[in-house]
């Protein structure tokens, strides 16, 4: 990573941006490094017609593109490559840039070399979409605050020339941008960690791996920087030692009781919610937030689109659209988010999750599940399996093809006083786009039934 990225570097590079994406996400990259006078290429094996929002995002300004293919002179003859973190790093593409000694960053990276501002970087396996907005509310009380990073489809570094030294922004930080940043040997001065569990194995190939991504946010902080985490989490607990700043941890003791969960008031359900507000505090404190207004700008706050989203009432049947859990540590605590009688969709990309914990809560507890996407059979068999073994008969294991059929099969399992809940606790990457083109078509479909 060239460390001299800065405002006035990028004129008359050639730089090549590989991954535009079908949801705008190598667009705010673009539209940056051409006000920056950079001699801008932009690659995707999609074609125009699956990047047309992107494209028309992009129009009319001095860019490049060739769609539908990489071009192997692209990567030869490029000064910079900006890498979209959903490329794999063994993408034989990038092998002919290293062997051409091409530089490779990522929008991250060139964002952290041109921020002015204090940054606080959210990470964890799960609730981290939830605890950067929750923070970002908390901070707005006293702070000029911008939120980004791996939630919404914003890109902040095209907005970076609006962003103040005296400002804060939030980012929620993935596991894969995490690894790019290690390139940079930066983590942001306060890093907040929700949990670990298995997630991305597909990608990272070990959970070792993974959790070695994940500690990127702390191992280049330095002694005046501030670690927020989470105490109840016993992986997160040992990351202790990883900083050179001062660690924070939360939640607070409640009487003494260190398991025990001072409760917060909030709208949004759920205990691990009770957690993420915590966290959302304990920054609201490195900042000198009076924690009674962050309390009421956390009762306001009334949660992220796609994470336990009521959508209507139907019969007596309450819809709720929870497209954004994609690992079965996000649905155990959907499902603990509820105490009524549920029938839930689950099911997409297989990540290579194991799904034994998950089949042995919902086993005798959820009455129904309607199994999708390409881990169907995977799932059944996990969730069979445990039944066998508790000689219980629910959930009832329903078999669909596509998510329209999900929603038909949820409602004729559900009754009155019941919740449907689509938490699919996979990726969306089989049958979507992304978790939000998932959870949208869910909301059109359960706004359809008559």
């Amino acid at each position: 990573m060239d460390e001299g990225l800065v405002h006035n570097d990028w004129a008359g590079r050639k730089v090549l941006v590989m991954g535009l994406g079908r949801f705008a996400g190598g667009v705010g990259v673009s539209r940056y490094l051409a006000g920056q006078g950079a001699d801008v290429t932009v690659t995707d094996l999609s074609g125009p017609e699956k990047l047309a929002e992107s494209l028309r995002q992009l129009e009319g300004l001095p860019i490049t593109f060739h769609l539908g293919g990489h071009r192997e002179k692209d990567f030869a003859e490029a000064d910079i490559i900006v890498v979209n973190p959903a490329v794999p790093k063994d993408s034989p593409w990038l092998e002919i840039a290293r062997k051409h000694g091409t530089a490779v960053t990522a929008e991250m990276n060139i964002f952290f070399a041109n921020c002015p501002a204090t940054i606080v970087g959210v990470t964890g396996s799960n609730g981290k979409s939830t605890t950067t907005a929750m923070t970002g509310e908390v901070l707005r009380v006293g702070k000029k605050v911008w939120v980004g990073g791996n939630i919404g489809n914003k890109s902040l570094l095209a907005e970076i020339g609006r962003i103040g030294p005296d400002d804060v922004v939030v980012l929620e930080l993935s596991s894969f941008q995490l690894y790019d940043l290690a390139e940079l040997k930066r983590s942001p001065q306060v890093a907040v960690v929700t949990n670990i569990s298995p997630n991305h194995l597909d990608r990272h190939g070990s959970m070792d791996e993974y959790i070695r991504a994940k500690q990127h946010i702390l191992r280049y902080q330095g002694k005046k920087d501030v670690a927020v985490l989470n105490r109840l989490d016993k992986e997160v607990v040992g990351w202790e030692g990883l900083t050179k700043g001062r660690v924070v941890w939360y939640p607070q003791e409640c009487a003494g009781q260190s398991d025990a969960l001072p409760k917060i008031e909030l709208r949004v359900p759920g205990e691990h919610n009770q957690l993420n507000a915590a966290a959302a505090l304990a920054v609201g404190k490195v900042f000198g937030i009076e924690e009674k207004a962050a309390r009421e700008a956390l009762v306001k706050f009334k949660g992220l689109e796609h994470r336990l989203e009521f959508i209507r009432e139907l019969e007596g049947v309450r819809y709720y659209n929870d497209s954004i859990a994609t690992t079965p540590q996000s649905v155990l605590a959907a499902v603990d988010s509820f105490a009524e009688k549920k029938v839930i969709i689950l099911g997409g990309y297989d990540k290579k999750l194991p799904f034994d914990e998950l089949a042995v809560k919902i086993t005798g507890t959820v009455e129904a599940v309607v199994l999708l996407g390409q881990v169907r059979e995977k799932l059944r068999s996990s969730i069979e399996q445990e039944k066998r073994r508790r000689n219980e008969a629910l959930p009832v294991c329903v078999q669909v093809e596509d998510l329209a059929q999900a929603v038909a099969a949820a409602r004729g399992c559900a009754r009155d006083g019941m919740v449907v809940l689509l938490s699919p606790g996979c990726a969306s990457y089989d049958m979507f786009n992304n978790f939000q083109e998932r959870g949208n078509l869910f909301k059109k479909l359960v706004f359809e039934l008559m």
